[in-house]
């Protein structure tokens, strides 16, 4: 998978490879999909969402630029492939998932796999996670129609957000923003697909 998957495609990033091949993936998937697990696809993992595919994990992760100090947000668990990646980057991981049966058993699988510094929480990611805030950096791994400003206000100085945004998979835009000197500079990164972002409350109420 590192050989031809990730490296052929451009991830350079050190520290993501040994993250990428570190992390079982086929722990992560339904027994049902695990000799599929290291193709460069998505997989389904029940509930209408799916495990996203390798190659976008990794493209993701470098595109946050970890050293190892940080403390990271990511929208959308799903079965916990990415919080355990990203937890080999960062000095913590928060993950948030609205669905509550994806939360516990991503939970307790990253527990029984050793990941101890990644955490996951029920709620509503679309909200972020103020509780936790501000973070180093945030990947949200599902589209939105906007940058939703709860994001952006949760990020810390020098802070990277790493999100698809568009009306339908088929004109998403993966976007980095980096928060520098109180401004954010955003940069485009090509097309991706991914399920849409939740909202499940309304945009007006009070955060956390």
């Amino acid at each position: 998978m590192v050989e031809e998957q990730l490296k052929r495609r451009g991830i350079a990033d050190a520290r993501v490879l040994a993250a990428m091949a570190a992390v079982p993936r086929e722990a992560f998937v339904p027994s049902c999909y695990r000799q599929l697990a290291y193709e460069d696809r998505p997989l389904p993992i029940g509930f209408c969402q799916t495990i996203s595919q390798p190659f976008t994990v990794a493209y993701m992760a470098q595109l946050l630029v970890l050293c190892g100090t940080e403390n990271v947000l990511e929208i959308g668990t799903g079965s916990g492939y990415g919080a355990a990646v990203l937890s080999q980057l960062a000095d913590r991981v928060h993950s948030v998932e609205r669905i509550a049966e994806l939360a516990r058993t991503s939970q307790a699988r990253l527990q029984r796999l050793g990941y101890s510094n990644a955490a996951v929480h029920l709620a509503d990611g679309s909200r972020g996670l103020w509780r936790e805030a501000p973070f180093d950096a945030i990947v949200v791994t599902a589209g939105a129609d906007s940058v939703p400003a709860d994001y952006t206000d949760q990020l810390a100085e020098g802070g990277r957000l790493v999100i698809p945004v568009g009306h339908t998979s088929a004109d998403q835009r993966l976007y980095r923003l980096q928060r520098q000197a109180g401004q954010l500079e955003a940069k485009d990164f090509g097309s991706f697909a991914f399920v849409p972002l939740i909202r499940e409350h309304p945009a007006d109420e009070a955060g956390e």
